[in-house]
C-alpha cells in the first residue's frame, strides 16, 4: 500500500513539473494574457465546472475572492436553469473541464457568447504540444475560448487510470497560479489581506491594534498633578497593571507597576507624597491604532514589557494593549 501511495504523489508531482515547465515556456504568453484578462476585468471572475472540475472551480473562485478579485462559483446545470442571469457584461468566465466536452459547459456557450464576455478554458487539451506530433484537435471549450489553458496530464494518478487525480490537481495548481499573479499584479498587500479575513486564526493574528486595545472607560489615565495614592487606585481599578497621564487628551507619560514598586523602593512612604508628573515615565513606547497586533507582540517581547500605549500621529492617547489582549490571537 505504501508503493501505492507513493506511485501516486510521485505521477501527481511530476503532472505539475510539467506544468510549471509549460508556464515558463510554451504557455507563458497564453498565461500572462489570462492575468491580463482578468486584471482589466470590471466585474466578476466567473468560475464553472462540472463533478470534479467543479470542485477544483469552487475553490479557485474562493481563492481569488480571498486575495482580491471579485468572483463567484456557477454551477453550470443551475446555470441553465436560470442563474445564468448572473454573469453579465463586464465579467470574465473561467471554464474547467478535462475533457474540455463537457456537455453542461457547452450548453453555456451561447449565452456567453452573446453577453461578449471573454472565455478562459482550463482543459487537459495538449494545446503546447508540437502540431506535428499530435493529430487530434482542440476541445469544442478550448476552441470556442479566447484563451486556453493546458491543463494536460500524461497520466492520472488513479491505478485504472481513470479517477480524475493528476489531473484534478493540475487544475488547482494553475487556478492557484492565475491567482496569485493576478493579486501580485494588483498590488494585493498584507493589509488588504487582513482586511478580507476579520475571522479565523488568520484574521486575528492579523487583527489591528484599535480592534484589540482599551478604550473609553477602560483606558486607565490620570492628570500630572493626581495624588500618587489616586494614581495607586486608578491603576488597581483599571486592573492593567498601568496607567498613562494625560493632558486633555495628549500623552505626557505612563506609569507602570515596575515603576511603583522601583519608586517605593527608593523613596518608601514618601513616594505617596508625589504626583504623577514626578513619578511618570515620560517617554513611553507606543504603537499606532492601525498597526497589526503581530507588530505589537514583538515590540513587547523586544522591550520587555507587557503595555503599549496606543496614540495617534499627533500623540493623542487613543488606548493601552496589554500583552492579555493578544492571547486570544493564539500568537502567544
Amino acid at each position: 500500500m505504501k508503493h501505492t501511495g507513493e506511485n501516486v504523489v510521485r505521477i501527481e508531482a511530476e503532472a505539475l513539473r510539467a506544468l510549471a515547465d509549460r508556464i515558463a515556456g510554451p504557455m507563458a504568453q497564453a498565461f500572462e494574457r489570462a492575468v491580463d484578462l482578468m486584471d482589466a476585468c470590471r466585474g466578476r471572475v466567473v468560475v464553472t465546472g462540472m463533478g470534479k472540475s467543479g470542485i477544483i472551480a469552487r475553490k479557485v473562485a474562493a481563492t481569488l475572492s480571498s486575495i482580491g478579485t471579485p468572483a463567484l462559483f456557477m454551477h453550470p446545470v443551475d446555470a441553465v436553469h436560470g442563474d445564468l442571469g448572473m454573469v453579465v457584461r463586464g465579467d470574465v468566465v473561467l471554464a474547467l473541464s478535462a475533457s474540455g466536452e463537457t456537455e453542461e459547459i457547452l450548453r453555456l456557450l451561447a449565452t456567453i457568447k452573446r453577453l461578449q464576455v471573454p472565455l478562459i478554458s482550463m482543459t487537459g487539451d495538449c494545446i503546447c504540444a508540437d502540431a506535428s506530433t499530435s493529430s487530434s484537435r482542440l476541445s469544442t471549450l478550448a476552441e470556442a475560448a479566447e484563451i486556453a489553458l493546458d491543463c494536460s496530464v500524461a497520466k492520472e494518478a488513479c491505478s485504472l487510470g481513470l479517477a480524475p487525480t493528476a489531473s484534478t490537481t493540475t487544475m488547482l495548481a494553475l487556478g492557484d497560479a492565475l491567482a496569485v499573479a493576478l493579486s501580485e499584479k494588483r498590488g494585493f498587500k498584507e493589509e488588504d489581506f487582513a482586511n478580507l479575513h476579520p475571522g479565523g486564526k488568520l484574521g486575528k493574528k492579523l487583527a489591528r491594534v484599535e480592534a484589540l486595545m482599551h478604550n473609553g472607560d477602560a483606558l486607565p489615565r490620570v492628570l500630572a498633578e493626581t495624588s500618587m495614592p489616586d494614581v495607586i487606585y486608578e491603576m488597581s481599578r483599571k486592573k492593567l497593571g498601568m496607567t498613562t497621564v494625560v493632558e486633555g487628551e495628549k500623552l505626557l507619560g505612563v506609569i507602570s507597576d515596575g515603576d511603583l514598586r522601583r519608586l517605593l523602593e527608593r523613596r518608601g512612604k514618601d513616594a505617596l507624597d508625589l504626583t504623577a508628573g514626578e513619578c511618570m515615565t515620560r517617554d513611553p513606547k507606543t504603537i499606532s491604532p492601525h498597526e497589526f497586533a503581530a507588530t505589537a507582540l514583538a515590540i513587547m517581547e523586544e522591550k520587555k514589557i507587557t503595555s503599549l500605549v496606543v496614540v495617534d500621529d499627533d500623540r493623542h492617547l487613543r488606548g493601552v494593549l496589554h500583552l492579555h489582549d493578544l492571547w486570544g490571537t493564539e500568537m502567544v
